[in-house]
């Protein structure tokens, strides 16, 4: 399929910032490589910039003028004679056309090339593509649609609801849920508006509303002969506004065959599109455990920390080596699940405001720690949290033996993690590690429209506040018991106290 050439790297050039360039950059520094990071004038002092052997400034803070523009991160890879750009995830990763143009350059992308991420960057050409690998697929449309009384026509014949969805789309832009006919044409309209001002294409699609869907993908990592192998799935059914912020793996509900027959299925869609590289598969999973393909992610995933985790890969390390041209090492029976791992996404959110942004300072900002726990983030003490960006500030993963203890040293693990000055998701991840429906597995992506509401969050910060007042009145009340004064003739403290 290719030349066994391994290309030389020494220098690599992180187009990225915050957690995921510290990430990316801690894994080349352990493979004796150098790394090469970029920054807006607001992240001048960001950890990712100080951590790195060399670093150039891209631009004004606004990431249009900077992390996304593609032409000055390639001109300051030539400047400094790199052998290779990693683009992390967000800002350029999936962007085909910066691909090219890095590759045109003669640098090296570590990533996919760049026409499967044109293939599967277009849910409508993904369809298509994976349709001959026999990939359960969810009934509906399999090209663009833009006529009302069409799409009526078609949800007719696979009933109500139905989903509208942007080709071009993700994190839920350009998307409509439609329960009757009635609303088909305002719906279309809206969809069709929002997608192409979110991603400058209205293409739109139709397919069947699965009601209570899990969100499982499947972490694959393929290299440039061919050689694919699945590294198990991830459950990311805990969402806000369609973005995920819990994590976890292995899935409570896949079993061992399924888990075979959905990872078999994620490798059949890398095939697909000649697949290189990491890539993660999404799936639908419904309540009778059918599955259906959603999307692929043609770049390193947020959550791929979990994976990790179980697994003992260095996820960043494959990637790296496959990019040089490096045959997998890895063969699918040598991969097994070791316990369970959880994480959650640490953004400068307001879980009591709708999950708003909370700018600010971090004038507080202590880590927990321990065997089992891990803390990927790109801030310090006394840093501000940027207006530009993506509000993360870190992902929190925990590893342990089984479930239920992962859950227990997630909740210790929030506890310790001590950030003030913002407002942050983790009051929001132990009402989620603290909910039955999560404890016993039975949840869906719809966790937190049925479970969730500010004000439980609310009644439980005063519950338990009330239940600390009563526990400190009783521990001083057993106090007085048992440290009395001493009764003594050349003193009338104890009287005076009584009078």
């Amino acid at each position: 399929m290719f030349d066994a050439i391994i290309k030389f790297m020494n220098k690599i050039l992180v187009a990225n910032r915050g957690e995921i360039a510290l990430r990316i950059m801690r894994t080349i520094r352990k493979m004796g490589m150098k790394s090469v990071a970029i920054y807006s004038e607001a992240d001048r002092h960001a950890p990712h910039v100080l951590f790195a052997d060399e670093a150039v400034l891209i631009g004004a803070a606004p990431s249009a003028q900077s992390y996304l523009v593609g032409e000055k991160i390639i001109s300051a890879a030539k400047q400094l004679q790199v052998d290779a750009i990693h683009p992390g995830y967000g800002f350029l990763s999936e962007n085909a056309g910066f691909a090219q143009k890095v590759e045109d350059a003669g640098i090296t992308f570590i990533g996919p090339s760049p026409s499967a991420m044109r293939i599967m960057g277009s849910k409508l050409a993904a369809k298509e593509s994976v349709k001959q690998y026999n990939v359960p697929l969810v009934p509906g449309t399999d090209k663009a649609i833009d006529d009302a009384e069409k799409a009526k026509k078609i949800a007719d014949e696979i009933g109500y609801p139905i989903l509208i969805k942007a080709s071009a789309g993700g994190g839920g832009k350009g998307m409509r849920v439609v329960e009757r006919a009635a609303d088909m044409k305002e719906q279309m309209e809206r969809a069709v508006s929002e997608a192409k001002s979110s991603f400058g294409d209205g293409s739109v699609f139709i397919e069947k509303y699965v009601g209570s869907p899990r969100h499982i993908e499947v972490q694959i990592v393929a290299d440039k002969f061919g050689n694919i192998v699945h590294a198990f799935e991830r459950e990311c059914s805990v969402q806000r506004r369609h973005q995920k912020v819990v994590e976890e793996t292995p899935s409570a509900i896949i079993t061992p065959e399924l888990r075979s027959k959905i990872g078999q299925a994620a490798i059949q869609v890398a095939k697909s599109c000649n697949y290189s590289s990491l890539g993660t598969v999404e799936f639908l999973v419904d309540e009778k455990l059918n599955f259906y393909f959603l999307e692929m992610n043609t770049r390193l995933q947020v959550e791929h920390p979990v994976t990790e985790m179980i697994t003992g890969l260095d996820l960043v390390e494959e990637q790296i080596n496959i990019a040089r041209g490096e045959k997998l090492r890895l063969k699918q029976e040598d991969l097994t699940i070791n316990g369970h791992a959880l994480e959650l996404r640490v953004y400068a959110e307001d879980p009591l405001n709708n999950f708003l942004p909370s700018i600010g300072t971090l004038t507080k900002y202590e880590r927990p720690d321990g065997n089992g726990v891990r803390v990927d983030d790109g801030y310090e003490e006394g840093m501000t949290i940027p207006v530009y960006y993506d509000p993360m500030i870190a992902k929190l993963v925990v590893h342990a033996k089984t479930r239920i203890e992962a859950i227990q040293k997630m909740l210790k693990a929030i506890k310790e993690y001590k950030i003030e000055g913002v407002s942050t998701t983790l009051p929001f991840g132990v009402f989620v590690f603290e909910h039955e429906a999560f404890v016993s597995g039975n949840f869906d992506t719809h966790f937190v429209k049925n479970f969730y509401t500010a004000e439980k969050i609310n009644e439980k910060d005063k519950a338990n506040a009330e239940v600390a007042a009563i526990i400190a009145l009783k521990y001083w009340q057993e106090k007085g018991k048992l440290v009395k004064p001493v009764d003594h003739k050349s003193t009338s403290w104890k009287r005076r106290l009584s009078s």
